[in-house]
């Protein structure tokens, strides 16, 4: 996207100041900013909704996936937490669990408010003011105009990296090429019956050839019965290609292609599919579902090879399980085959990988964290480490981190790691 420029120059006012700032109020947002003012901090949580969630309700994705490795439940601390105020079961069989939306919104308005936090809503972060190495200011945009917001530490928990590109901090995008797996705008679904309804995917090729879809797309996760007793569920289906989360044209061209392929599996479900015969698409999400986005160059890069090791990091902050699961790349045979290929690379019950604190500090910035999807990995690991449950574990770990920092007055990099360790042991 080629642009001219222009020198722009605004004097902003300090509307806020906290000991830590976070930025992004999804899953690994929430656990940050609860696990730090959990230590007594002064802790500001910015969102640029008017929800916390994340994806989780602004992409109405439909699921969270395993907080266990088949064994041992192994999203402790704050993932126990939410999964048991959500009254999820335990049954140690890597089992997803269908979301009930404004379930979840109250649980984490809840443990916020709990904790202390001040949440500010309808704030997105549009730039940074460091000093040398450390970052002293967010500048905001706010609904009346813009401001700073100061802080002793930040976490950047925006799923998109956001924040640390502001900063600074260098970051990996995509594959070789730079192109990422394929996006999907999530949606609300009624009148299904559950009890009669047929896998999502079996009459797909039939009606491929009868002309019904666009685009060529076997892999479909389908629609979940979140609310099975009046026949509403969560649909994870159809996939934008090509998606440039860093660009808004693509990022616009993405929601009015998605909207227009889930007209096509309304016409799918209706004509094809029983048990949803009287289907009706309710509702696509405001903010679509992306799945790859920056990886922030931290102390360490978690990598494929790591996948698989049965090894701890000396500086492990938790442990996790999930396949490599990088969805679809292309619209044909060959993307719908990689994906087979890629979610292959899983797990055997009881078996997860370790996932080290400097895999949360970004170089070349003394005073902040990522969590969640950002954090620093390689394509395959970020593919497993952006689920949610992981989420939690990433983002208890950063604010855990942070709140030692601002206690002693150290750095990310020089932050005393047997102290984080005992933060989170007591989450």
């Amino acid at each position: 996207m080629s642009h001219n420029t222009i020198d722009y120059r605004k004097t902003v006012g300090v509307y806020y100041n906290a000991n830590i700032v976070v930025v992004g109020g999804g899953p690994s947002g929430v656990a940050a900013a609860i696990a730090a003012a959990r230590q007594g901090k002064k802790v500001l949580l910015l969102e640029q909704s008017g929800t916390l969630g994340g994806a989780s309700v602004l992409a109405m994705v439909a699921e969270l996936m395993n907080f266990d490795d088949g064994k041992n439940f192994i999203s402790g601390g704050i993932g126990r937490e939410i999964f048991k105020r959500l009254g999820l079961e335990d049954h140690r069989n890597r089992g997803w669990h269908n979301i009930r939306y404004e379930q979840l919104k109250r649980v984490y308005d809840d443990m916020v408010q709990e904790a202390g936090v001040q949440v500010l809503f309808y704030c997105r972060v549009v730039d940074a003011v460091c000093d040398n190495d450390c970052l002293q200011s967010v500048i905001v945009s706010g609904p009346n105009d813009m401001f700073a917001i100061n802080g002793d530490f930040f976490i950047d928990c925006t799923g998109s990296g956001s924040l640390a590109y502001f900063a600074g901090a260098n970051y990996e995008y995509g594959d070789e090429n730079g192109n990422t797996m394929s996006a999907t705008i999530c949606s609300l679904w009624g009148g299904i019956d559950f009890s009669k309804k047929e896998n999502d995917i079996k009459h797909y090729q039939k009606a491929y050839e009868d002309g019904v879809f666009s685009q060529y797309d076997s892999v479909l996760p389908g629609i979940k019965k979140n609310y099975p007793e009046i026949g509403v569920g969560g649909g994870n289906v159809g996939h934008c290609f090509g998606v440039d989360d860093r660009n808004i044209e693509s990022l616009t061209d993405a929601m009015f292609h998605g909207r227009k392929i889930l007209a096509e599996y309304e016409h799918y479900y209706r004509n094809y599919v029983a048990g949803c015969e009287n289907a009706v698409l309710i509702k696509s999400a405001n903010f679509i579902g992306i799945r790859e986005s920056k990886r922030i160059i931290c102390e360490y890069m978690l990598n494929a090879d790591d996948f698989f090791s049965t090894k701890s990091f000396p500086d492990e902050i938790g442990r996790y399980s999930y396949p490599i699961d990088i969805h679809p790349m292309t619209p044909d045979k060959a993307g719908m085959a990689g994906f087979s290929k890629s979610v292959s690379m899983h797990h055997q019950d009881g078996e997860t990988y370790s996932i080290p604190y400097r895999c949360l500090i970004p170089r070349g910035i003394d005073n902040l964290l990522v969590a969640g999807r950002c954090i620093g990995a390689d394509r395959p690991m970020q593919a497993s480490t952006r689920v949610i449950p992981c989420c939690y574990i990433t983002g208890q770990a950063a604010g855990s981190a942070a709140a030692v920092c601002v206690e002693d007055h150290t750095s990310a990099h020089n932050a005393d790691y047997k102290k984080i360790k005992k933060y989170i042991d007591s989450l």
